[in-house]
């Protein structure tokens, strides 16, 4: 099996994600929870709909995620600014500072994760631009 390329990617998946899990536990996230704070915190406010189109999740699921993160006091839906008819979301300060701390945890670990490869951050970058990202 370990000349199929899927079963190595999926394999190193599960490892990369065990060991995020393991250092953002003590930020109160898991990484979805982080991906969605980064939909977020990128820019422009977004409604829901456009944070769960980003994510390319459904609707269904961004709702139950967002409702996580407003319990703990991460995130907000509020009126929007530029259109009242519209409702975006919003990190709250708490939020922030969650988001700024699991993210430069969650960079810590893709750099060590990454280490044991000749020159893992150009890796890290050459394989963000061919996947797309």
């Amino acid at each position: 099996m370990s000349d199929r390329l899927g079963y190595l990617l999926k394999h190193v998946l599960a490892q990369l994600t065990e060991a995020q899990t393991a250092a953002l536990a003590p930020y109160g996230v898991t990484g979805r929870d982080l991906a969605v704070l980064s939909a977020i915190a990128a820019g422009e406010p977004l409604s829901q709909l456009e944070v769960a189109a980003r994510l390319r999740v459904d609707r269904t699921s961004i709702g139950d995620l967002l409702d996580g993160l407003e319990d703990r006091g991460l995130v907000e839906r509020r009126r929007s600014a530029e259109d009242r008819r519209r409702n975006v979301v919003a990190l709250t300060p708490q939020g922030e500072s969650t988001f700024a701390s699991a993210e430069r945890i969650r960079l810590e670990v893709e750099r060590e994760f990454l280490s044991p490869l000749p020159d893992g951050a150009r890796f890290r970058e050459e394989l963000r631009l061919l996947l797309g990202e």
